[in-house]
Protein backbone atom coordinates (compact mmCIF):
# COMPACT_ATOMS: atom_id res chain seq x y z
CA UNK A 1 0.00 0.00 0.00
CA UNK A 2 2.98 2.71 0.72
CA UNK A 3 4.59 1.49 -2.46
CA UNK A 4 1.01 2.36 -4.09
CA UNK A 5 0.96 5.94 -2.52
CA UNK A 6 4.96 6.64 -3.51
CA UNK A 7 3.99 6.02 -7.05
CA UNK A 8 0.29 8.09 -7.23
CA UNK A 9 1.90 10.79 -5.93
CA UNK A 10 5.02 10.59 -8.06
CA UNK A 11 2.85 10.07 -11.35
CA UNK A 12 0.17 12.63 -10.01
CA UNK A 13 3.50 15.42 -9.85
CA UNK A 14 5.15 14.00 -13.07
CA UNK A 15 1.99 14.93 -14.69
CA UNK A 16 3.45 18.98 -14.98
CA UNK A 17 6.37 18.29 -16.91
CA UNK A 18 4.48 19.31 -20.26
CA UNK A 19 1.67 21.07 -21.16
CA UNK A 20 0.22 22.31 -24.75
CA UNK A 21 -3.24 23.66 -24.98
CA UNK A 22 -5.28 24.28 -28.07
CA UNK A 23 -8.32 25.82 -27.29
CA UNK A 24 -10.95 25.56 -29.83
CA UNK A 25 -14.07 28.17 -28.67
CA UNK A 26 -18.06 28.33 -29.81
CA UNK A 27 -20.37 30.96 -30.25
CA UNK A 28 -22.87 28.76 -27.56
CA UNK A 29 -21.19 29.07 -24.71
CA UNK A 30 -18.47 25.95 -24.74
CA UNK A 31 -15.35 24.85 -25.85
CA UNK A 32 -13.47 21.93 -27.44
CA UNK A 33 -9.81 21.62 -24.63
CA UNK A 34 -7.40 19.67 -26.10
CA UNK A 35 -4.04 19.30 -23.49
CA UNK A 36 -0.95 17.48 -24.06
CA UNK A 37 1.23 16.56 -21.17
CA UNK A 38 4.54 14.34 -20.44
CA UNK A 39 3.71 11.48 -17.81
CA UNK A 40 5.52 8.63 -16.69
CA UNK A 41 3.47 5.83 -16.13
CA UNK A 42 4.82 2.27 -15.21
CA UNK A 43 4.22 -1.26 -16.77
CA UNK A 44 0.59 -2.34 -15.39
CA UNK A 45 -2.75 -0.81 -13.98
CA UNK A 46 -2.23 3.04 -12.67
CA UNK A 47 -4.03 5.01 -11.10
CA UNK A 48 -3.44 8.72 -12.68
CA UNK A 49 -4.73 11.96 -11.70
CA UNK A 50 -5.43 14.68 -13.72
CA UNK A 51 -5.54 18.37 -12.21
CA UNK A 52 -5.48 21.99 -13.72
CA UNK A 53 -8.89 20.99 -15.69
CA UNK A 54 -12.00 23.34 -16.14
CA UNK A 55 -14.32 23.02 -13.51
CA UNK A 56 -17.18 23.36 -15.83
CA UNK A 57 -16.16 20.00 -17.69
CA UNK A 58 -18.65 17.38 -19.37
CA UNK A 59 -17.13 13.92 -18.00
CA UNK A 60 -18.80 12.39 -20.71
CA UNK A 61 -16.74 13.96 -23.28
CA UNK A 62 -13.71 13.24 -22.32
CA UNK A 63 -11.36 11.86 -24.74
CA UNK A 64 -7.84 10.25 -23.70
CA UNK A 65 -5.16 9.52 -26.09
CA UNK A 66 -1.23 8.06 -25.19
CA UNK A 67 0.56 9.93 -28.90
CA UNK A 68 3.69 7.43 -27.43
CA UNK A 69 2.09 4.24 -27.22
CA UNK A 70 -1.98 4.47 -28.47
CA UNK A 71 -2.74 0.92 -28.54
CA UNK A 72 -0.81 -0.33 -25.54
CA UNK A 73 -2.00 2.48 -23.15
CA UNK A 74 -6.16 2.84 -22.58
CA UNK A 75 -8.18 3.90 -19.77
CA UNK A 76 -10.17 0.99 -18.05
CA UNK A 77 -12.32 3.32 -15.31
CA UNK A 78 -12.85 7.00 -15.05
CA UNK A 79 -14.05 9.57 -12.13
CA UNK A 80 -14.52 12.95 -12.39
CA UNK A 81 -13.91 14.46 -8.57
CA UNK A 82 -15.47 17.76 -8.24
CA UNK A 83 -16.38 18.19 -4.60
CA UNK A 84 -13.96 20.78 -4.21
CA UNK A 85 -13.32 22.38 -0.30
CA UNK A 86 -14.61 25.02 1.01
CA UNK A 87 -15.28 25.89 4.92
CA UNK A 88 -18.94 24.71 5.05
CA UNK A 89 -17.84 21.30 3.66
CA UNK A 90 -15.03 21.26 6.26
CA UNK A 91 -17.13 21.60 9.42
CA UNK A 92 -19.95 19.03 7.89
CA UNK A 93 -17.35 16.30 7.68
CA UNK A 94 -16.80 16.98 10.99
CA UNK A 95 -20.09 16.94 12.79
CA UNK A 96 -20.25 14.37 15.52
CA UNK A 97 -16.18 14.59 15.95
CA UNK A 98 -14.04 16.93 18.10
CA UNK A 99 -12.62 20.26 17.09
CA UNK A 100 -10.23 22.77 18.40
CA UNK A 101 -11.45 26.03 19.27
CA UNK A 102 -8.27 29.22 19.92
CA UNK A 103 -9.66 32.31 21.15
CA UNK A 104 -8.30 34.95 23.97
CA UNK A 105 -9.88 35.89 26.64
CA UNK A 106 -9.24 38.32 29.14
CA UNK A 107 -5.96 38.90 26.92
CA UNK A 108 -5.18 35.54 27.56
CA UNK A 109 -5.16 32.39 24.72
CA UNK A 110 -8.03 29.90 25.66
CA UNK A 111 -8.02 26.79 23.77
CA UNK A 112 -11.73 24.91 23.86
CA UNK A 113 -12.10 21.04 22.76
CA UNK A 114 -15.38 20.29 21.87
CA UNK A 115 -18.00 18.02 19.71
CA UNK A 116 -19.17 19.64 16.74
CA UNK A 117 -22.97 19.33 16.88
CA UNK A 118 -24.59 21.30 14.07
CA UNK A 119 -23.24 24.12 11.23
CA UNK A 120 -26.69 25.27 10.45
CA UNK A 121 -27.09 28.86 11.17
CA UNK A 122 -23.76 29.19 12.74
CA UNK A 123 -21.58 26.37 14.98
CA UNK A 124 -23.42 24.56 17.73
CA UNK A 125 -20.01 23.18 20.38
CA UNK A 126 -20.43 20.46 23.09
CA UNK A 127 -17.64 21.30 25.78
CA UNK A 128 -17.25 19.96 29.09
CA UNK A 129 -21.09 18.93 29.47
CA UNK A 130 -21.46 22.74 28.11
CA UNK A 131 -23.68 23.86 25.05
CA UNK A 132 -22.01 26.68 23.03
CA UNK A 133 -23.74 28.64 20.62
CA UNK A 134 -21.61 30.68 17.85
CA UNK A 135 -17.97 30.62 19.52
CA UNK A 136 -15.89 32.96 18.70
CA UNK A 137 -12.56 31.97 17.97
CA UNK A 138 -10.07 30.15 15.62
CA UNK A 139 -11.21 26.52 14.37
CA UNK A 140 -8.64 23.84 14.14
CA UNK A 141 -8.69 20.46 12.38
CA UNK A 142 -7.19 17.74 12.85
CA UNK A 143 -6.21 16.47 9.38
CA UNK A 144 -8.28 16.79 6.07
CA UNK A 145 -11.66 14.57 5.37
CA UNK A 146 -11.29 11.99 2.55
CA UNK A 147 -13.53 12.47 -0.07
CA UNK A 148 -12.78 16.95 -0.78
CA UNK A 149 -10.04 17.80 -3.04
CA UNK A 150 -8.73 21.39 -3.98
CA UNK A 151 -9.32 21.49 -7.65
CA UNK A 152 -11.44 19.81 -10.08
CA UNK A 153 -9.56 16.48 -10.89
CA UNK A 154 -10.02 13.50 -13.69
CA UNK A 155 -8.82 10.43 -12.00
CA UNK A 156 -8.08 7.46 -14.06
CA UNK A 157 -7.60 3.67 -13.90
CA UNK A 158 -5.02 3.01 -16.85
CA UNK A 159 -3.82 -0.24 -18.44
CA UNK A 160 -0.31 0.53 -19.63
CA UNK A 161 1.50 -2.04 -21.65
CA UNK A 162 4.57 0.33 -22.51
CA UNK A 163 6.59 1.63 -19.29
CA UNK A 164 8.33 4.77 -19.48
CA UNK A 165 7.42 8.38 -20.65
CA UNK A 166 3.82 9.03 -22.16
CA UNK A 167 3.30 12.09 -24.42
CA UNK A 168 -0.81 12.16 -23.80
CA UNK A 169 -3.52 14.19 -25.09
CA UNK A 170 -7.10 14.31 -23.56
CA UNK A 171 -9.95 16.36 -25.05
CA UNK A 172 -13.07 17.64 -23.20
CA UNK A 173 -15.74 20.11 -24.16
CA UNK A 174 -16.27 22.49 -20.98
CA UNK A 175 -19.05 25.05 -20.33
CA UNK A 176 -19.00 28.80 -19.44
CA UNK A 177 -16.50 29.92 -21.48
CA UNK A 178 -17.38 31.86 -24.96
CA UNK A 179 -16.56 34.44 -27.58
CA UNK A 180 -18.52 36.93 -29.87
CA UNK A 181 -17.49 39.36 -32.25
CA UNK A 182 -17.93 43.50 -31.28
CA UNK A 183 -17.36 46.01 -33.83
CA UNK A 184 -16.42 49.58 -33.63
CA UNK A 185 -17.66 51.87 -36.80
CA UNK A 186 -16.99 55.12 -36.98
CA UNK A 187 -18.96 58.06 -40.14
CA UNK A 188 -17.09 60.38 -41.65
CA UNK A 189 -18.39 63.83 -41.61
CA UNK A 190 -21.33 63.14 -44.44
CA UNK A 191 -21.94 59.68 -43.07
CA UNK A 192 -21.17 58.38 -46.68
CA UNK A 193 -17.83 56.20 -45.34
CA UNK A 194 -17.69 54.02 -42.26
CA UNK A 195 -14.53 52.86 -40.84
CA UNK A 196 -14.96 49.22 -39.22
CA UNK A 197 -12.77 47.50 -36.56
CA UNK A 198 -13.80 44.52 -34.91
CA UNK A 199 -12.96 42.89 -31.80
CA UNK A 200 -13.16 39.20 -30.70
CA UNK A 201 -14.57 39.22 -26.87
CA UNK A 202 -13.38 35.87 -24.98
CA UNK A 203 -15.03 35.30 -21.38
CA UNK A 204 -13.78 32.94 -19.64
CA UNK A 205 -15.64 31.55 -16.23
CA UNK A 206 -14.74 27.71 -17.48
CA UNK A 207 -12.74 27.65 -13.94
CA UNK A 208 -9.50 27.30 -15.48
CA UNK A 209 -6.39 28.85 -16.77
CA UNK A 210 -5.38 27.96 -20.62
CA UNK A 211 -1.41 29.39 -20.98
CA UNK A 212 -0.02 30.09 -24.01
CA UNK A 213 -3.16 28.23 -25.72
CA UNK A 214 -3.13 27.67 -29.96
CA UNK A 215 -6.74 29.37 -30.35
CA UNK A 216 -9.62 28.68 -32.58
CA UNK A 217 -13.02 30.32 -32.85
CA UNK A 218 -15.69 28.78 -34.46
CA UNK A 219 -18.61 31.12 -35.92
CA UNK A 220 -21.90 29.48 -36.13
CA UNK A 221 -24.81 27.59 -34.98
CA UNK A 222 -23.94 23.82 -33.93
CA UNK A 223 -26.53 21.87 -32.94
CA UNK A 224 -26.34 20.43 -29.27
CA UNK A 225 -29.13 18.01 -27.90
CA UNK A 226 -28.94 19.70 -24.86
CA UNK A 227 -30.81 22.55 -23.21
CA UNK A 228 -29.72 25.49 -24.56
CA UNK A 229 -27.42 27.49 -21.80
CA UNK A 230 -28.53 30.76 -20.52
CA UNK A 231 -25.97 33.17 -20.02
CA UNK A 232 -24.98 33.50 -16.90
CA UNK A 233 -22.66 36.28 -17.11
CA UNK A 234 -23.44 40.43 -18.48
CA UNK A 235 -21.64 41.02 -21.66
CA UNK A 236 -18.45 42.96 -21.57
CA UNK A 237 -18.64 46.42 -22.52
CA UNK A 238 -15.79 47.36 -24.30
CA UNK A 239 -15.18 51.15 -25.89
CA UNK A 240 -12.31 51.16 -28.43
CA UNK A 241 -10.40 53.39 -30.38
CA UNK A 242 -10.07 52.91 -34.17
CA UNK A 243 -6.25 51.78 -35.10
CA UNK A 244 -4.74 49.99 -38.30
CA UNK A 245 -2.58 46.70 -37.88
CA UNK A 246 -0.57 45.80 -39.99
CA UNK A 247 -1.32 41.80 -40.67
CA UNK A 248 -4.58 40.14 -39.48
CA UNK A 249 -4.57 38.48 -36.28
CA UNK A 250 -6.47 35.75 -37.01
CA UNK A 251 -6.71 33.49 -40.35
CA UNK A 252 -10.20 32.53 -41.30
CA UNK A 253 -11.42 29.82 -43.70
CA UNK A 254 -14.47 27.68 -44.12
CA UNK A 255 -15.32 24.34 -42.13
CA UNK A 256 -17.62 21.87 -42.93
CA UNK A 257 -20.65 24.68 -42.61
CA UNK A 258 -19.25 27.29 -40.37
CA UNK A 259 -16.11 29.65 -40.46
CA UNK A 260 -12.92 28.92 -38.54
CA UNK A 261 -10.87 32.25 -36.97
CA UNK A 262 -7.31 31.01 -35.75
CA UNK A 263 -5.24 33.18 -34.21
CA UNK A 264 -1.82 33.37 -35.85
CA UNK A 265 0.15 33.47 -32.14
CA UNK A 266 -0.25 31.67 -28.66
CA UNK A 267 -2.26 33.26 -26.38
CA UNK A 268 -2.72 33.10 -22.42
CA UNK A 269 -6.67 32.66 -21.48
CA UNK A 270 -7.18 33.63 -17.59
CA UNK A 271 -9.67 31.93 -15.64
CA UNK A 272 -12.56 35.00 -14.83
CA UNK A 273 -10.85 37.25 -17.65
CA UNK A 274 -12.30 39.27 -20.56
CA UNK A 275 -9.63 39.18 -23.21
CA UNK A 276 -10.26 41.30 -26.65
CA UNK A 277 -8.19 40.60 -29.80
CA UNK A 278 -8.47 42.62 -32.88
CA UNK A 279 -9.56 40.43 -35.65
CA UNK A 280 -10.74 42.75 -38.62
CA UNK A 281 -9.99 46.39 -40.09
CA UNK A 282 -11.37 48.15 -42.74
CA UNK A 283 -11.35 51.69 -43.74
CA UNK A 284 -13.30 54.17 -46.28
CA UNK A 285 -16.69 51.55 -46.81
CA UNK A 286 -19.24 53.36 -48.54
CA UNK A 287 -22.52 53.69 -46.43
CA UNK A 288 -26.14 55.04 -47.44
CA UNK A 289 -28.10 56.45 -44.10
CA UNK A 290 -31.59 55.66 -44.78
CA UNK A 291 -34.73 56.86 -42.83
CA UNK A 292 -37.42 54.18 -42.40
CA UNK A 293 -40.64 55.24 -41.56
CA UNK A 294 -43.22 51.76 -40.14
CA UNK A 295 -46.46 53.91 -39.17
CA UNK A 296 -48.65 50.78 -38.16
CA UNK A 297 -48.41 50.55 -34.48
CA UNK A 298 -49.38 46.33 -33.89
CA UNK A 299 -50.10 45.36 -30.43
CA UNK A 300 -49.39 41.48 -31.08
CA UNK A 301 -50.41 40.48 -27.72
CA UNK A 302 -54.24 41.89 -28.40
CA UNK A 303 -56.56 40.24 -30.42
CA UNK A 304 -58.22 41.54 -33.37
CA UNK A 305 -60.24 40.29 -35.84
CA UNK A 306 -59.43 41.27 -39.59
CA UNK A 307 -62.79 43.31 -40.23
CA UNK A 308 -62.42 45.27 -37.06
CA UNK A 309 -61.86 48.68 -38.28
CA UNK A 310 -59.36 49.31 -35.58
CA UNK A 311 -56.95 46.88 -36.67
CA UNK A 312 -53.91 48.61 -37.50
CA UNK A 313 -55.04 52.42 -36.74
CA UNK A 314 -53.04 53.04 -33.93
CA UNK A 315 -50.10 55.31 -34.60
CA UNK A 316 -46.08 55.47 -34.42
CA UNK A 317 -44.57 58.50 -35.16
CA UNK A 318 -41.29 57.87 -35.21
CA UNK A 319 -38.68 57.93 -37.83
CA UNK A 320 -36.37 55.05 -37.71
CA UNK A 321 -32.31 55.73 -38.66
CA UNK A 322 -30.60 53.35 -40.33
CA UNK A 323 -27.03 52.74 -42.15
CA UNK A 324 -26.77 50.26 -44.52
CA UNK A 325 -23.52 48.98 -46.16
CA UNK A 326 -21.99 45.93 -48.52
CA UNK A 327 -19.80 43.48 -47.08
CA UNK A 328 -17.79 42.84 -50.28
CA UNK A 329 -14.65 43.26 -51.19
CA UNK A 330 -15.50 46.24 -53.75
CA UNK A 331 -16.39 47.76 -50.80
CA UNK A 332 -13.08 47.28 -48.92
CA UNK A 333 -14.40 44.48 -46.53
CA UNK A 334 -15.44 41.42 -47.80
CA UNK A 335 -14.45 38.47 -45.17
CA UNK A 336 -17.01 36.27 -43.01
CA UNK A 337 -18.48 38.95 -40.39
CA UNK A 338 -19.05 36.50 -36.72
CA UNK A 339 -22.75 37.78 -35.00
CA UNK A 340 -22.29 40.35 -32.18
CA UNK A 341 -22.50 44.39 -31.39
CA UNK A 342 -21.98 46.93 -33.56
CA UNK A 343 -21.11 50.23 -31.98
CA UNK A 344 -21.77 53.37 -34.04
CA UNK A 345 -19.60 56.49 -33.46
CA UNK A 346 -19.47 60.31 -35.39
CA UNK A 347 -16.74 62.42 -34.73
CA UNK A 348 -17.00 65.69 -33.73
CA UNK A 349 -15.89 68.41 -35.92
CA UNK A 350 -15.22 70.92 -33.41
CA UNK A 351 -12.86 68.73 -30.73
CA UNK A 352 -12.38 65.84 -32.62
CA UNK A 353 -13.95 63.65 -30.25
CA UNK A 354 -15.82 60.53 -31.01
CA UNK A 355 -19.97 60.53 -29.74
CA UNK A 356 -21.70 57.35 -29.63
CA UNK A 357 -24.68 57.76 -31.56
CA UNK A 358 -26.46 54.23 -31.44
CA UNK A 359 -25.83 50.27 -31.60
CA UNK A 360 -27.24 47.05 -33.30
CA UNK A 361 -27.03 43.62 -33.06
CA UNK A 362 -26.04 41.70 -36.47
CA UNK A 363 -26.05 38.07 -37.07
CA UNK A 364 -23.77 35.72 -38.76
CA UNK A 365 -23.16 37.81 -42.34
CA UNK A 366 -21.82 36.14 -45.25
CA UNK A 367 -19.23 38.45 -47.77
CA UNK A 368 -20.97 40.08 -50.76
CA UNK A 369 -23.95 40.33 -48.23
CA UNK A 370 -26.15 43.23 -47.30
CA UNK A 371 -26.06 44.86 -43.73
CA UNK A 372 -28.61 47.56 -42.39
CA UNK A 373 -27.92 48.96 -38.77
CA UNK A 374 -30.79 49.97 -36.68
CA UNK A 375 -28.88 53.20 -34.88
CA UNK A 376 -32.37 54.90 -33.78
CA UNK A 377 -34.65 57.45 -34.26
CA UNK A 378 -34.69 60.76 -35.68
CA UNK A 379 -34.81 63.97 -34.00
CA UNK A 380 -36.20 66.32 -36.28
CA UNK A 381 -38.31 63.57 -38.79
CA UNK A 382 -41.47 62.62 -37.54
CA UNK A 383 -44.41 60.38 -38.99
CA UNK A 384 -48.26 60.35 -38.79
CA UNK A 385 -50.33 57.56 -40.22
CA UNK A 386 -53.93 58.29 -40.47
CA UNK A 387 -57.17 55.96 -41.09
CA UNK A 388 -58.98 58.60 -43.13
CA UNK A 389 -61.92 55.80 -43.95
CA UNK A 390 -62.91 51.99 -43.31
CA UNK A 391 -66.02 50.28 -45.24
CA UNK A 392 -67.11 46.64 -44.15
CA UNK A 393 -68.71 44.92 -46.78
CA UNK A 394 -69.90 40.94 -46.74
CA UNK A 395 -66.67 39.16 -47.82
CA UNK A 396 -64.22 42.21 -48.37
CA UNK A 397 -63.53 45.61 -46.98
CA UNK A 398 -61.62 48.86 -47.70
CA UNK A 399 -59.75 51.29 -46.08
CA UNK A 400 -57.82 54.73 -46.74
CA UNK A 401 -54.63 56.17 -45.69
CA UNK A 402 -52.74 59.41 -44.63
CA UNK A 403 -49.42 59.18 -44.25
CA UNK A 404 -47.49 62.75 -43.17
CA UNK A 405 -43.54 63.10 -43.05
CA UNK A 406 -42.30 66.12 -41.58
CA UNK A 407 -38.80 67.29 -42.03
CA UNK A 408 -37.61 69.36 -39.74
CA UNK A 409 -33.72 69.45 -40.83
CA UNK A 410 -32.10 71.82 -42.91
CA UNK A 411 -31.51 69.46 -45.41
CA UNK A 412 -33.44 67.37 -48.16
CA UNK A 413 -33.96 63.65 -47.29
CA UNK A 414 -35.63 60.58 -48.86
CA UNK A 415 -37.60 58.48 -46.61
CA UNK A 416 -38.93 54.83 -47.22
CA UNK A 417 -42.67 54.88 -45.77
CA UNK A 418 -42.93 51.05 -44.95
CA UNK A 419 -46.95 50.04 -45.05
CA UNK A 420 -47.68 46.16 -44.29
CA UNK A 421 -51.36 44.81 -45.57
CA UNK A 422 -52.35 42.93 -41.96
CA UNK A 423 -56.01 42.31 -42.97
CA UNK A 424 -55.49 39.44 -45.53
CA UNK A 425 -53.73 37.54 -47.64
CA UNK A 426 -55.89 39.01 -50.73
CA UNK A 427 -55.25 42.83 -51.45
CA UNK A 428 -55.27 45.17 -53.82
CA UNK A 429 -54.17 48.85 -53.79
CA UNK A 430 -56.66 50.94 -55.97
CA UNK A 431 -55.85 53.89 -54.88
CA UNK A 432 -52.40 55.27 -54.54
CA UNK A 433 -50.77 59.34 -54.69
CA UNK A 434 -47.45 57.69 -54.97
CA UNK A 435 -45.23 55.00 -56.69
CA UNK A 436 -44.74 51.90 -54.09
CA UNK A 437 -42.69 49.07 -54.32
CA UNK A 438 -43.98 45.30 -53.35
CA UNK A 439 -41.62 43.55 -50.81
CA UNK A 440 -43.10 40.59 -50.29
CA UNK A 441 -46.85 39.08 -49.74
CA UNK A 442 -48.23 41.89 -46.86
CA UNK A 443 -45.56 44.47 -47.64
CA UNK A 444 -45.30 47.33 -49.64
CA UNK A 445 -42.83 50.28 -49.58
CA UNK A 446 -43.34 54.13 -50.67
CA UNK A 447 -39.85 56.14 -51.26
CA UNK A 448 -40.46 59.55 -50.88
CA UNK A 449 -38.28 62.70 -51.40
CA UNK A 450 -39.10 65.44 -48.54
CA UNK A 451 -37.35 68.88 -49.21
CA UNK A 452 -36.04 70.53 -45.52
CA UNK A 453 -38.15 72.23 -42.88
CA UNK A 454 -41.21 71.17 -44.98
CA UNK A 455 -43.52 67.98 -45.00
CA UNK A 456 -44.64 65.50 -47.60
CA UNK A 457 -48.26 63.30 -47.73
CA UNK A 458 -48.92 60.36 -49.27
CA UNK A 459 -51.90 58.52 -49.72
CA UNK A 460 -53.22 55.18 -50.68
CA UNK A 461 -56.13 52.77 -50.53
CA UNK A 462 -56.12 49.07 -50.12
CA UNK A 463 -59.32 46.47 -51.04
CA UNK A 464 -58.94 43.32 -49.06
CA UNK A 465 -61.45 39.98 -49.91
CA UNK A 466 -61.50 36.53 -48.63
Amino acid sequence: MKKFLILYLFLNLSSYVFSDFELTIYNQNIALVKDKRKIEIPKGVQKIEFTDIAAFIDPTSVHFKSLTAPDKCFIVEQNFEYDLINRQKLLQKYIGKEITLERNFDGKKEIIKGILLSIEGGIILKSDGKILLNPSGEISLPSLPEGLIIKPTLSWIIKNEKSGDHEVEIAYITKNIKWEANYVTVTNKDDKYIDLTGWVTIDNKSGATYEDAKLKLVAGDIHQITTPVERMYPLAKYEAALKPIPEPQFREKEFFEYHLYTLQRKTTIKNNETKQIEFVSAFNIPVNKIYIYDGAKIDSERYYSYTDKNYGADCNKKVNVMLEFRNSKECNLGIPLPKGKMRVYKEDAEDKSLIFIGEDYIDHTPKDENLRIYIGDAFDITGERVQTDFRKYDSSCKEWFKITIKNHKNEDIKVVVREHMYRWTNWEIFEKSADYEKIDSRTIEFKIQVPKNSEKIVTYAVHYWW
